[in-house]
């Protein structure tokens, strides 16, 4: 979740850039700006003390409690980057791009009709 601010604010409902780095870093950009961010806990667990504090709810906190306890805790989601082991190779060497290289070739060109 983006921390609110002046930026922030002006972003609802627009596109937004996400980088998962190899080290575990996450990053959210917008046109090249970092931008404060929250991670937003799926698996919030009931504890003791809102069971205690919550008089009305507490029988019903007590059984959420209970449940969440007894299931098996959830394997960690991994990005296809982890799961594949992405390794950069570098640039692919190919036919080159860029006005040198469009001129070599039409010099090779114009000598092998020669």
């Amino acid at each position: 979740m983006l921390e609110e601010s002046e930026i922030t604010r002006g972003l609802v409902g627009k596109y937004v850039d996400t980088y998962a780095f190899v080290d575990g870093r996450f990053e959210v950009r917008w046109k090249g700006r970092s931008l404060p961010y929250k991670i937003f806990d799926m698996d919030q667990r009931v504890t003791h003390a809102a069971i205690t504090g919550n008089k009305r709810l507490s029988a019903v906190l007590e059984h959420i409690k209970e449940m969440q306890d007894a299931a098996p805790p959830k394997p960690k989601v991994r990005t296809n980057s982890e799961k594949m082991g992405y390794k950069p190779n570098g640039r692919r060497p190919g036919r080159p791009s860029g006005s040198r290289a469009k001129k070599k070739i039409v010099l090779a060109a114009e000598q092998a009709q020669e």
